[in-house]
C-alpha cells in the first residue's frame, strides 16, 4: 500500500548511529531561547517518542502550541485535520475544513516482493516495463472488481472496496496476472471504518491493513479475522496463520491466508 503502506505509516529511516546520536541529544537548556513561533506535533501513541516529550517541549518553548494527535505513528501522517491545523498556525486564520466522511470499507495493500533485487538484476529500463505491466494489471483488476485506487507509491498500491470478498478476489487476480509476467506480490486486507476526504483515506483500519501486508509472504493474500468473518459462507477458504502483534496497533491479531 506498497510502499504505500510504508509511506503512509511514516517509519523512521535512520541508521543505528543516527538513532544513537538522536537519543543522546539533550536540548532542554536551549528550549527557553527559541523565539520563532513553534507548533509541536506529538502523536500520542508514538512507540519511539513518548507523549510526555512533546508536552515538555511545548511547555518549555516560549509561546509554543501543542498539537497532540491520536495516532500510533512516529512521523506525522498528512491527514486533512493535521494539514488544516498547520495552515492555521502558519497563516493565523482558520480555513474551512474539507468535508470528511467516516465510511466502512475494505482496504487492500499490494506491493511487489524483492523489487530492489529485481531492479539490480534487470536494470532500470526493463524494470520500468515490468512496473508498467504491474500498474496496468492493477487498474484492470480494480475495474473488474469495483475497487477504487487510493494511492500508488512506486511498486505498491492502496485500494478500497465496498465488499471484502471482491477485494480478496481482486488481490488474487493481481497476483496471478503479475506472476505470469515474472513478478511476485504480497497483499494484506482489513475491513473497518476509515476517514475519507478528497479521495484519500486514513485511520486505524488503514494502519492495520498496511501491517497485515508487511506480514504476508510472496504470493500470499493475508487478511484479518474481521475480513474472514464478513465473508463467512463464501467459497473463499482460509488458512489460520496464528496471532501476530501489529506494530503500532497495540494488540495481537488473528491472521488468515486465503485461497480459492
Amino acid at each position: 500500500m506498497v510502499r504505500p503502506a510504508r509511506a503512509f505509516l511514516g517509519e523512521p529511516r535512520h541508521g543505528p548511529r543516527a538513532d544513537q546520536a538522536i537519543l543522546e541529544l539533550d536540548v532542554r537548556e536551549v528550549l527557553p531561547l527559541v523565539t520563532p513561533p513553534t507548533l509541536v506535533i506529538q502523536n500520542a501513541g508514538d512507540v519511539y517518542v513518548r507523549a510526555g516529550h512533546g508536552r515538555y517541549l511545548a511547555e518549555h518553548i516560549p509561546g509554543a502550541r501543542l498539537l497532540e494527535r491520536d495516532s500510533p505513528d512516529h512521523w506525522p501522517v498528512p491527514e486533512p485535520g493535521l494539514l488544516v491545523a498547520i495552515e492555521e498556525f502558519i497563516t493565523g486564520s482558520r480555513v474551512d475544513q474539507p468535508e470528511v466522511d467516516r465510511i466502512l470499507t475494505t482496504v487492500l495493500f499490494v506491493d511487489v516482493v524483492g523489487s530492489t533485487q529485481r531492479v539490480s538484476e534487470l536494470g532500470d529500463r526493463r524494470w520500468q516495463r515490468l512496473l508498467d505491466q504491474f500498474v496496468g494489471t492493477v487498474e484492470r483488476q480494480l475495474l473488474a472488481h469495483r475497487g477504487e485506487l487510493v494511492d500508488r507509491s512506486g511498486d505498491g498500491i492502496l485500494a478500497t472496496f465496498d465488499g471484502p470478498a471482491r477485494a480478496i478476489r481482486c488481490a488474487w487476480g493481481i497476483r496471478d496476472a503479475v506472476q505470469r509476467a515474472g513478478l511476485e506480490v504480497r497483499s494484506g486486507l482489513h475491513t473497518g471504518e476509515v476517514t475519507q476526504v478528497n479521495g484519500d483515506v486514513a485511520g486505524i483500519a488503514v494502519h492495520i491493513g498496511a501491517r497485515v501486508s508487511e506480514l504476508a509472504g510472496p504470493g500470499e493474500v493475508l487478511v484479518t479475522r474481521t475480513v474472514r468473518d464478513l465473508v463467512a459462507g463464501s467459497e473463499i477458504r482460509f488458512d489460520d496463520r496464528g496471532e501476530f502483534p501489529l506494530r503500532g496497533v497495540g494488540e495481537r491479531w488473528e491472521l488468515y491466508a486465503t485461497s480459492n
